[in-house]
């Protein structure tokens, strides 16, 4: 059965059925309860699901004190978070919320809206905290820790608990990293009462702008674009080599516009695309692996970015577009690296294109979800040309899909010579309804992952941890570059297997960001901020499909009935070509279109020199793919024909040439750095001509 069908306006009971099952998936994977339109529970989450999404849209309207707005958006976080997760995965918890649920939930409630309801008492009496504040304080922590241990499983509550444990105990600590410790008083203060803590800029950037971006893409899902993204990728890759896998990649590429989550992009695209690979000759390992390093690089696709480019933005005092133009070659060149691993693999395989039946028409496929494509282009341009803010340019592309949801079925049924039935007229506004209570569904997660996230990083701030750390990295590298990166990566690896993504930044960003930054300018490196931050963010995104925990694997084994540790392993092996890239661009700036800083504010975008002649970027752009073709060859051991050893080593010896050519100039005293591209590229011609060979030899002796 072909994926397309031309979509009628009412939706097949065949499809709803399908669009349950995929988010149940989602939900079980998520460890949410499932209650069906007969439960009481469900109208209950729904109501204040959608309360919470009308009030961050009214924010936009009526701005309010943005400390308010952070304390009002936690107390919706944590009540839908007592409401969806059990306490523990077992039937008795799954299949009601039990009083303690509510329990929760209301203390939750009261605490988290303490800061809004009593915002002017605690203002006009800063550090003279009541009993009272003191006991909500401790309390709220207590009941935020148990909510991300529910939402977002152990390891973030055991990590914030650790921080809490060290500033209370500082002066018991080793010599290393004692200080002068915090009363409780002050701890609970600090944590909960001020903009320091858990109401500091992360939550405020959940607050402010990522619940607008998460609501986007959820209206998009609900409106149909996901389905209509599979289905174009479908009809433009089919029928070539591996056509399956590729459009597997392109649609998740899409799906990184709607999905912020790995789990929900490899579930949402991975239902149609792991079967399509199997059955076009992949094994199930690699059509579970394609998939997953697919939809976890979706988090590095602009304009979203798994939230996180918010965060860089608010971190840096960057302007969020800033932001997203730095990020745009390495996601593009990571992206297209995977494109062409897929086609050596389909080349190792002997694959062909997809059956004829199987593949959607291009022009009618485009056309009858182009107006999908309308709120993406309007949100960009907002952003990147008329420099609008990000919660404005969201809100208005909010609008007008709203529009666009409300007026396609009555226009597709207008079309079709159908009578406009009061169903089809009202089946806009229900589609409204589902993605905004959706949406305020998909955004528990990041909600209480940047509160707990605020804890460490209030934690920081408290005691002076982040010098305390630099000493201890910069003892362990011995002031040695490649060591500090080596250690900075591998601290985000251990850290990216238990915390999402958003929040792994968040403490990588805090902790070892200014201590690469410092190290760096001290071994003489001069780097823009934004590459050491980029360079946590990409390795916080390679753990969610890094064995032994990667769940985006687990996702995907599911689907494909494949051993996950398998997965895991064979998608690591895709996404090592992604491993690369944040040490590149550490090195070449102008991989991030930058190409110098102002030596004496390397933080500062304003002192940064910008590239933005098209020809430049282009070249930019063109030798860095090629270079990351040159490493998936030594990966994959496979270019026209199988690599032997020595060739691949060739292949490697390429990457430098492309992706660092000023270093290679300086080191190689080239008169210019073209001539570093000229070697690569001639080196990868020459292995070419000497595979084609190869390859007519082969064939004449079979």
């Amino acid at each position: 059965m072909a994926i397309y069908e031309e979509k009628p306006h009412k939706i097949s009971q065949l499809e709803v059925e399908q669009m349950h099952e995929t988010e149940a998936a989602i939900n079980e994977l998520e460890g949410q309860r499932v209650f069906g339109s007969q439960h009481y529970e469900f109208w209950l989450i729904s109501i204040i699901a959608l309360a919470w999404s009308l009030f961050q849209l009214y924010i936009v309207i009526e701005p309010t004190n943005s400390t308010i707005s952070r304390s009002i958006h936690l107390s919706f976080g944590i009540v839908l978070a007592f409401l969806i997760y059990p306490m523990m995965r077992k039937p008795y918890f799954l299949q009601k919320i039990r009083w303690f649920g509510y329990t929760f939930a209301a203390i939750g409630l009261a605490t988290a809206s303490y800061v809004a309801v009593f915002y002017n008492e605690i203002s006009l009496r800063p550090g003279d905290y009541t009993t009272t504040d003191i006991v909500i304080a401790v309390i709220g922590v207590i009941i935020l820790l148990e909510a991300g241990r529910r939402v977002l499983g152990f390891v973030l509550s055991f990590i914030a608990i650790i921080f809490l444990a060290y500033d209370f105990l500082g002066p018991y600590m080793p010599e290393l990293i004692i200080h002068k410790g915090a009363s409780l008083n002050k701890l609970a203060g600090h944590m909960f009462l001020t903009t320091e803590g858990i109401f500091g800029v992360p939550l405020g950037v959940s607050a402010g702008f990522v619940f607008l971006f998460v609501l986007f893409g959820s209206l998009l899902d609900k409106a149909g674009a996901g389905e209509y993204f599979i289905n174009l990728a479908f009809s433009l890759l089919g029928k070539y080599r591996g056509g399956s896998a590729k459009a597997s990649v392109i649609a998740s590429g899409f799906a990184g516009i709607i999905s912020g989550s790995s789990i929900a992009n490899t579930v949402t695209t991975g239902t149609f695309t792991i079967p399509l690979m199997k059955r076009t000759g992949f094994r199930a390992e690699q059509a579970a692996a394609v998939e997953v390093s697919a939809s976890s690089n979706g988090q590095l696709m602009p304009p979203v970015m798994g939230a996180a480019a918010f965060i860089i933005a608010e971190f840096l005092g960057m302007a969020y577009t800033d932001v997203v133009v730095t990020a745009f070659i390495p996601a593009f060149v990571s992206y297209f690296g995977l494109f062409y691993i897929v086609h050596l693999e389909s080349l190792k395989l002997g694959l062909v294109g997809m059956n004829k039946e199987d593949i959607p028409p291009k022009l009618k496929t485009f056309m009858q979800g182009a107006h999908y494509l309308i709120p993406i282009f309007f949100l960009l341009y907002t952003l990147m040309v008329l420099r609008e803010s990000a919660a404005s340019a969201a809100f208005n592309a909010i609008m007008l899909l709203m529009l666009l949801m409300v007026v396609q079925h009555p226009f597709r049924a207008f079309l079709a010579k159908e009578k406009i039935t009061k169903d089809i007229l009202l089946s806009g506004f229900v589609d409204i309804l589902a993605g905004m209570i959706s949406g305020a569904k998909n955004m528990v997660p990041i909600a209480i992952a940047t509160a707990i996230a605020g804890i460490i990083v209030g934690s920081i701030t408290l005691t002076g941890l982040g010098q305390v750390l630099l000493e201890v990295v910069e003892t362990l590298s011995n002031g040695n570059i490649f060591a500090i990166l080596i250690l900075a990566a591998i601290i985000s690896l251990i850290l990216g297997m238990g915390l999402p993504t958003t929040a792994n930044y968040i403490v990588m960003a805090s902790l070892t960001a200014p201590v690469i930054l410092t190290l760096a300018a001290d071994n003489g490196y001069l780097i823009p901020a934004i590459a050491a931050h980029l360079f946590v963010f990409y390795f916080g995104i390679l753990a969610d499909v890094t064995p032994p925990v990667g769940l985006a694997a687990y996702a995907a084994a599911g689907i494909a009935k494949a051993d996950p540790i398998k997965v895991g392993i064979q998608g690591f092996k895709y996404d090592i070509r992604t491993a690369i890239l944040p040490f590149m661009f550490f090195f070449n700036s102008e991989l991030l279109l930058i190409s110098g800083v102002d030596p004496l504010n390397p933080a500062n975008p304003a002192g940064w020199i910008w590239i933005t002649n098209p020809i430049d970027i282009a070249v930019i752009f063109i030798t860095a793919f090629i270079g990351m073709m040159a490493f998936s060859c030594f990966t994959q051991g496979y270019f026209i024909t199988k690599t032997p050893v020595i060739e691949r080593l060739i292949f490697l010896a390429v990457v430098p040439f492309m992706f660092l050519p000023k270093v290679m100039q300086a080191y190689l005293h080239l008169p210019s750095h073209y001539i570093s591209y000229g070697i690569g590229i001639s080196v990868i011609v020459a292995i070419y001509i000497i595979q084609k060979a190869r390859e007519k030899t082969q064939a004449v002796v079979v």
